[in-house]
């Protein structure tokens, strides 16, 4: 399971690439905050953790549409992006782009409370 400590998702900056030193195995990853996310540099066991908060956070800052980069492949990955949107209480719906290897998410806004 991803370690959601060590990720930082950020708004209007560059990926951070990792390239971790000897004896520096799993320093954080800065991942900006935009329209869409691509999954291929991730883990497949981080994919589950990650898109529940990149959902979270793009509903924070206002995004009504998303993009998510899974890829074609087998559909492995497809699917657990799904399933994971299907939960969520802040996605109205979600679509197959299946030439792009890609699923369109339709956001609700976030509540505001106080």
């Amino acid at each position: 399971m991803l370690d959601l400590r060590n990720l930082s998702l950020l708004q209007d900056r560059p990926v951070t690439q990792r390239q971790d030193p000897p004896g520096r195995a799993g320093d954080a990853v800065a991942i900006p905050i935009e329209d869409w996310i691509d999954l291929h540099t991730f883990q497949p066991r981080e994919v589950q953790s990650l898109v529940a908060e990149y959902i979270h956070q793009a509903r924070q800052r206002g995004f009504r549409q998303v993009r998510i980069i899974h890829g074609r492949g087998a559909g492995v990955q497809r699917a657990i992006v799904q399933s994971i949107l299907r939960k969520d209480p802040g996605v109205l719906s979600f679509s197959d782009v299946p030439d792009r290897g890609a699923t369109v998410v339709i956001l609700a806004l976030p509540s505001r409370s106080g």
